[in-house]
């Protein structure tokens, strides 16, 4: 419950259900596509997949009872949107060719040559991640680039948090596996 007391401290002064919705989105819309995208492997399902969890938000905002954060349900929505989507005859017959990978900002300390090694190797990382069987991905993704704790990870995907720990262990496991395989044969 302190997160979520934390995040009424940092929220503007919100009068209305409109401003509510596009506070969510500005604050939550990116890492809620990150999410997506690893469960579905494509950038602008992901990005269409959020856009229904806004709408479905905006539909239920009477219905949040404060018992987590915004983020936790937002997460919640749109873990449950991707699963709804992943079942769907539509997308078991789609062929995802589409992978882009995850974006990072640019960092101004780097020079253009390193910057695009970065690039790459991020991009080989995150597609390595995303290969991932969806359960060891999913606890790789929250605890690793949306910095969830174990206990906010176990919460929001209603499995114990030892569960969790095991998860993550054999996620990383598999992880090393991939990359050193990948080295192994130059990528």
């Amino acid at each position: 419950m302190e997160h979520a007391e934390s995040e009424f401290r940092s929220k503007p002064c919100i009068h209305s259900k409109e401003e509510m919705i596009i506070w969510l989105m500005n604050e939550y819309g990116q890492s809620l596509v990150r999410v997506a995208f690893t469960y579905v492997k494509q950038e602008q399902l992901a990005e269409d997949i959020v856009q229904e969890v806004f709408i479905k938000c905006y539909k239920n905002l009477h219905l949040f009872r404060q018992e987590s954060s915004y983020k936790t349900w937002l997460y919640k929505i749109t873990i449950n949107q991707c699963k709804d989507v992943m079942k769907s005859w539509s997308f078991k017959n789609l062929i995802l060719y589409n992978f882009t990978g995850f974006h990072s900002k640019p960092s101004y300390d780097k020079s253009p040559e390193e910057e695009i090694l970065f690039y790459e190797e991020a991009k080989h990382i995150s597609s390595k991640v995303v290969s991932l069987p969806i359960k060891l991905r999913e606890v790789i993704i929250f605890y690793y680039y949306e910095e969830m704790k174990i206990e906010q990870i176990s919460d929001l995907l209603g499995i114990n948090q030892n569960t969790v720990k095991s998860r993550l262990l054999r996620g990383k496991q598999q992880l090393k596996k991939k990359l050193e395989r990948g080295e192994q044969y130059g990528r």
